[in-house]
């Protein structure tokens, strides 16, 4: 297929004292055009401010370090707003059209990786967002004319409301400035903490993978994205495994780092390299992955273009191989039955998460 699945980082889009947005574009990674996902990162500094604005695409957003962040929302067709508290580890999908604003009311940076999916958006593998006020304002872009006739104002006041905010997409407050308090009972609703969530298969010095849907988490429904998340130990590793049900997998580093090796449909491994925190990467539909902590462990996020993940292992004692007859494995793999006994007796031994060997 020739596809370029090398992992990239991030690459600043834009800078400021508050913070940054930083993005991975299609000329760097053509894979996220050609598989209709895409992936950002926002960085609040304390009391950064993200501007009110919406995107062309449905996303998720976890909050890889925080302790105090804050996010408005105004969910299409709700005519309300709701403000969220924010920390380490919490989910937070974000609906194609929704409009909203972020900012660190923390005295450390406010880190946050959003992942997303893209067949709706104007240019396909790209985030591209709407800014409702500053010098790339919406509000601003419309003529004098209109903007008094619409909101009964004239010339000095108009050039108030659409001149008056030299900032560009994020600023910094100053401290002990007010801004609306987070609702608890909605964040309850629309927030999820994965890193505290009971793990669908944990094991001891080997790791444990979370998966989140709708089924735990309504919300994340309206985005039509489900999320997966491997933590390791140290060189641990996630046995090979694959999507039944077509959907494009994005992995994003969050901590640690390791290795990560895809196969493709010929058998081949179109990917074996080194990746750590920052690194993105594409899993294209049906295609096999695994991982491999380094020394000091690695967690990586992930969405899938789904709502109902379905994945089949090829290790371990849930992997495929065990249901295959014994008949079926040994002319496949053109084995004796006693090769293949044992086979199936190490695999009955392990899971899909093996501990370091000593």
């Amino acid at each position: 297929m020739g596809l370029d699945l090398t992992p990239k980082t991030a690459e600043a889009m834009f800078e400021g004292d508050g913070g940054g947005y930083y993005t991975w574009s299609t000329s760097q990674m053509p894979i996220l055009a050609k598989t209709n996902v895409s992936a950002g990162h926002l960085v609040l500094h304390p009391y950064g401010f993200a501007f009110p604005h919406y995107a062309d695409s449905s996303k998720v957003g976890y909050v890889i370090q925080g302790t105090d962040g804050v996010v408005g929302m105004i969910l299409p067709n709700s005519g309300k707003e709701v403000v969220l508290k924010l920390k380490q580890g919490d989910i937070i999908p974000v609906p194609l059209g929704t409009i909203s604003w972020w900012f660190n009311n923390g005295d450390s940076d406010l880190i946050i990786a959003f992942l997303g999916e893209t067949s709706k958006a104007l240019i396909p593998g790209q985030f591209t967002y709407f800014i409702l006020a500053g010098t790339q304002g919406l509000i601003g872009g419309f003529s004098t004319e209109l903007t008094k006739k619409v909101y009964g104002l004239n010339n000095d006041e108009v050039k108030k409301l659409t001149k008056s905010q030299s900032g560009v997409l994020i600023i910094k407050l100053e401290k002990g400035q007010h801004m609306p308090k987070p609702e608890i009972d909605m964040t309850k609703k629309l927030v999820y903490n994965i890193d505290d969530a009971f793990s669908n298969n944990g094991i001891k010095d080997g790791g444990l993978v979370t998966t989140l849907t709708q089924k735990d988490f309504p919300f994340i429904g309206d985005v039509g994205l489900s999320v997966i998340r491997v933590k390791l130990e140290p060189n641990a590793i996630k046995a090979p495994s694959y999507p039944v049900n077509p959907t494009v997998q994005l992995i994003y580093i969050a901590r640690g780092s390791g290795k990560m090796e895809i196969v493709d449909f010929t058998g081949k491994r179109v990917l074996d390299t080194h990746v750590k925190a920052g690194y993105l990467l594409v899993v294209p539909q049906f295609f096999v992955v695994a991982e491999i902590a380094g020394e000091e462990g690695m967690d990586s996020y992930s969405i899938l273009t789904t709502t109902k993940p379905l994945l089949e292992e090829l290790a371990g004692k849930a992997s495929v191989w065990g249901v295959l007859s014994p008949t079926v494995q040994q002319v496949a793999l053109n084995v004796d039955s006693e090769f293949q006994n044992l086979f199936i007796s190490k695999i009955k031994e392990t899971t899909n998460l093996i501990p370091p060997t000593n």
